[in-house]
């Protein structure tokens, strides 16, 4: 379990990101046009795992447009979007800032990937959806950093996120 904060108020996830070092757990997400995608669908891929509570807030979408910039000069790497955000609300986001260079996907059928990575907020106004934290994997999806941001409404740390890339 997560200590973080939503607007200085205490709250919880569910439990820790994975360990860096480790395997990603596998997943099953829904991508724009509805279909289930899985930590396999990017074999040899590094990743970066985006993970916050909705496109429609600010901090949210800042965090996409600003991996989004950058994810051209990385293309050995995929960077996903993943929120409870249903897929349409996130192609709608997407179209309208002509993000083209993230993808996003959603976990609103079952909630279970905010469970196996330990980001399901538990409490307060957020409870359900998943809390903002960065995921960046080597091309065989070992955890190589990680980070939990303990307050939902600050940006993760996108420069050590972007320099565990090399």
């Amino acid at each position: 379990m997560a200590n973080i904060t939503l607007g200085g108020n205490p709250t919880t996830t569910n439990g820790s990101l994975p360990e860096i070092g480790t395997k990603c757990p596998d997943f099953k997400l829904s991508a724009k046009d509805l279909r289930q995608v899985s930590l396999n669908d990017y074999a040899g891929k590094k990743l970066v795992l985006n993970i916050f509570p909705s496109v429609d807030t600010g901090v949210c979408s800042a965090s996409v447009r600003t991996f989004n910039k950058h994810a051209s000069a990385h293309p050995d790497t995929v960077i996903l979007c993943i929120s409870r955000d249903l897929p349409f609300a996130q192609a709608r986001f997407c179209a309208a800032d002509g993000l083209e260079d993230v993808v996003v996907l959603s976990d609103f059928k079952t909630g279970q990937f905010g469970r196996d990575y330990g980001v399901e907020i538990e409490s307060g106004a957020f409870a359900g959806l998943h809390a903002r934290a960065v995921i960046v994997t080597d091309a065989k999806h070992n955890v190589v950093y990680s980070e939990m941001v303990p307050e939902i409404g600050q940006a993760p740390d996108f420069d050590s996120a972007l320099k565990a890339l090399s």
